[in-house]
């Protein structure tokens, strides 16, 4: 019996990662029902990171009303997950390796649920504007519910603020200079000219699961390399890149750390959430790609299959050299695996034992092309399997 692997990740806008390797799996049902399928979904932080950890280790979910990205109310969550359920590497990752007690739980939290730059209409993305003070009330609630730690996916981000927004949902507090309090959100940064508050003395250790480099500032800084699509003005530039020096001086040394801390690589994730966790709550960076393959045991999944079938909204040349369907896709030919990669675009180029599916009809708009998706992949797959 052929085995399949299916581990596709989002499309973003128009499928979940999960929904694609449904997708895939009930046209292979329909045109070679004598094979076997596994669906692996995968995530890269964003969308769905913490859902898919959580029901794969059988942790429960727990609902959470909270601020948007532009403080509205909003609905989000976050998982609770046993500590005995989660693979070796990632509660050594986690700094729980030494013991934990009996029925300890990690929470699964990402940021794309409350702060995230899909829960806002193109007309409404302004990084201006937009908090992560949502994100911070998931990680405050979490804490609550006894959590002995706090696993966060940072993609898909909506916001610009260095974390402000969630270290002071965490009990930070901003002045300006008649001690006025002022909303931590970029708009008013000029207004603030101190820091007053911290982070309770018991909270649980927080890790990051971040891939990518980006500095906090800079030429390859968040507002450079992230801005632009989160609605920041090619003209507004300079002045974020200046605000956010000044802020993360200020918070740096409010909280004792040293301002170097904006020049780790990754510093920038998600318009610095990740600076600002690191001054402001010891945050530590972990490779999510690694700790998500652990966490799903990916590595015994892509031994096991015969086929292995990927992929997400765009696949080119640079996805082959990082993280999510490419790095899939590069382990599986590393094994001798025939891999099909689907992408609703396509611009890497074939290789052996590597098969690339475009879903999209070309000339179809974007707009369009993200409605059809589901109905597109279903074409595509059966195009492809059943001869």
């Amino acid at each position: 019996m052929t085995r399949v692997l299916l581990a596709f990740d989002k499309f973003k806008d128009a499928l979940t990662a999960q929904e694609a390797g449904e997708v895939v799996a009930g046209v292979l049902r329909e045109v070679r029902p004598d094979w076997s399928m596994d669906i692996a979904p995968i995530t890269d932080g964003g969308e769905g990171f913490a859902s898919i950890l959580t029901q794969a280790a059988g942790g429960r979910w727990v609902e959470k009303a909270v601020s948007g990205p532009r403080e509205a109310p909003s609905n989000a969550g976050f998982g609770l997950v046993p500590v005995e359920a989660m693979p070796a590497w990632a509660c050594a990752q986690l700094g729980l390796a030494a013991g934990f007690l009996p029925g300890a739980e990690v929470a699964v939290i990402e940021m794309a649920t409350a702060s995230g730059l899909a829960l806002l209409p193109a007309d409404q993305r302004d990084p201006w504007r937009t908090t992560t003070r949502g994100t911070g009330e998931l990680m405050h609630a979490a804490a609550d519910a006894g959590a002995a730690a706090i696993l966060l996916g940072v993609g898909g981000s909506a916001t610009n603020d260095l974390g402000l927004g969630a270290l002071a949902a965490l009990g930070l507090r901003f002045f300006d200079a008649e001690g006025a309090a002022v909303n931590p959100v970029p708009l008013c940064w000029p207004r603030i000219a101190r820091i007053a508050g911290g982070i309770r003395k018991d909270f649980p250790p927080v890790r990051i699961a971040c891939d990518v480099t980006n500095p906090l500032l800079g030429p390859r800084g968040a507002a450079a390399v992230y801005g632009p699509q989160k609605g920041l003005r090619p003209g507004d530039h300079a002045r974020l890149e200046n605000e956010s020096a000044r802020m993360a001086d200020l918070l740096s040394q409010h909280c004792g750390r040293s301002s170097a801390l904006r020049d780790v690589p990754g510093a920038g994730a998600a318009g610095g959430i990740a600076f600002g966790l690191m001054v402001g709550a010891d945050a530590k960076l972990l490779p999510g790609f690694d700790l998500v393959s652990a966490w799903l045991d990916l590595e015994a999944k892509l031994r096991a299959a015969d086929i292995v079938i990927t992929g997400e909204g765009r696949f080119d040349e640079s996805s082959l050299e990082g993280k999510g369907p490419g790095a899939i896709a590069a382990r599986a030919l590393a094994l001798g695996k025939p891999v099909h990669v689907f992408a609703g675009q396509v611009t890497a180029a074939a290789r052996p034992g590597l098969a690339l599916h475009a879903i999209t009809p070309a000339g179809i708009p974007l707009a369009e092309a993200l409605l059809e998706a589901p109905r597109n992949l279903v074409a595509s797959a059966r195009t492809v399997f059943a001869h």
